[in-house]
């Protein structure tokens, strides 16, 4: 925020605020539109669309406004030259407009996600987006093609790989270098589904599978996985190690996080390409930690100095992470100064692959991430198209071909896809890039049949 927080006031004093569009309009776009017409002048919202408008329209009243409907590109145009806040059903227009200088996309999809990124690229428009679930899928093609266009393709601020990627960076800024990225987690059980997640998701007017996701490992295997690919780290096996010192109760006390440096110690490698994983149980939770090292004597004395421990390992952490209040910081970074929060360094590393919830049938279709029928684990890039092992961003709405036994990772050959989506084209041409030329033919083509 130092720096960002007095450029945004130079473009508030010169009256041209950062003029940017949303494309969602769920829970954290709610806070988001909130948190920019409440608490951000020198950024100015000036469009929402989302596929239910009335849902655009209610982002901007709880934020004490009043939104204007367009559906063409001159209503658009003409409504951010009366400074009126426009909503549309078109995500299209927000993405052809001139005016907007950058986008940001918190759907939650995936295909419809990938489109709306795309036009915003092709179009000349930095993309800020919350959705790890994309950004774990095709976000090194996305960055490939962003990178082209001359854009900045970045995840946010305020959620937690946004928070890892500034501490690594700040711990890569003392000379310390990272080990491991990790995540702090306070339950973690593969068999959540949205029936089990109900009561919370309504306590918090979430939507019930998303919440599934948090706590059935889908959305922490995603939030890693983006972590690895900005980096080139690894995880150290399939699922990450995740030590629970929670021993199963949620309301356990938490364990400090320096005193989980243990469960991880066999796998630090300071000649190794560095890891994602996470915890359970520990505190300060939901923050984030990295653990590093260095060999330098002198800068060990200082360390333990400063409290840091005698080393060799020095745990560094976040202790929250703010999600929508931090996401006009990631705006200002990309527009002002063209500096990524997050970005895929190149392929993937790491992906997220299917597993069986259940015991699934032939001819289940599988639904959504937190459903009844499969969570994601983070694994090798290398593993999953050696095994030809499905994402799970590639999994949803295919059905089943044969019977897949619980907690059996699906493979491409299990399930038929529908034909003609973006997510698999683009999905396709990042394995071409990135990726083994044989896996790809006989690994995508196929599967769609």
């Amino acid at each position: 925020m130092i720096i960002i927080d007095t450029a945004l006031e130079q473009r508030r004093a010169q009256g041209r605020p950062i003029r940017v569009g949303m494309i969602g309009a769920g829970f954290q776009a709610s806070g988001i539109a909130l948190q920019i017409i409440k608490s951000v002048p020198g950024i100015q919202l000036c469009a929402i669309a989302n596929r239910t408008i009335e849902r655009a329209v209610a982002c901007y009243t709880q934020a004490g406004v009043s939104a204007r409907r367009v559906d063409n590109a001159a209503g658009l145009q003409a409504a951010i030259a009366d400074g009126a806040y426009a909503v549309t059903d078109d995500a299209d227009l927000l993405a052809r407009a001139p005016e907007l200088e950058a986008i940001i996309e918190v759907t939650g999809t995936l295909d419809y996600a990938a489109g709306c990124v795309l036009a915003a690229i092709e179009n000349g428009k930095h993309v800020i987006q919350m959705n790890a679930e994309l950004d774990g899928t095709i976000g090194p093609i996305l960055k490939h093609y962003a990178d082209e266009a001359g854009v900045i393709f970045t995840f946010s601020d305020g959620d937690q790989p946004g928070v890892e990627m500034n501490l690594l960076r700040f711990v890569r800024g003392l000379g310390v270098r990272p080990l491991l990225a990790g995540n702090i987690k306070g339950l973690h059980d593969p068999y959540r589904n949205p029936q089990t997640q109900a009561g919370f998701a309504a306590k918090w007017g979430q939507n019930a599978a998303m919440v599934a996701s948090f706590a059935d490992g889908t959305k922490i295997s995603f939030e890693q996985a983006i972590v690895a690919n900005g980096n080139g780290f690894r995880v150290a096996r399939q699922g990450m190690l995740g030590p629970d010192f929670s021993g199963g109760d949620p309301g356990a006390p938490l364990v400090p996080v320096e005193q989980c440096i243990g469960s991880f110690a066999d796998h630090l490698d300071p000649d190794g390409p560095g890891l994602v994983d996470y915890v359970v149980g520990a505190r300060p939770g939901p923050g984030v930690f990295v653990i590093g090292t260095t060999n330098d004597p002198r800068q060990q004395h200082y360390l333990n100095y400063y409290k840091m421990g005698e080393g060799p390992f020095y745990v560094f952490t976040t202790p929250y992470h703010l999600c929508h209040f931090e996401v006009p910081f990631s705006v200002a970074r990309a527009v002002l100064f063209r500096d990524a929060v997050l970005a895929p360094k190149g392929g993937p590393t790491v992906g997220v692959l299917a597993i069986a919830k259940q015991d699934l049938a032939p001819g289940t279709m599988i639904k959504e991430f937190g459903g009844f029928e499969v969570y994601g684990v983070a694994d090798n890039i290398d593993a999953i198209r050696s095994e030809r092992l499905l994402p799970i961003g590639l999994a949803l709405g295919s059905t089943v071909k044969r019977p897949i036994a619980k907690d059996q990772p699906l493979t491409f050959d299990d399930v038929s896809r529908p034909a003609g989506r973006l997510v698999d084209r683009l999905y396709d041409e990042q394995e071409a890039l990135f990726g083994n030329q044989e896996a790809t033919s006989t690994g995508l083509s196929e599967a769609q049949a």
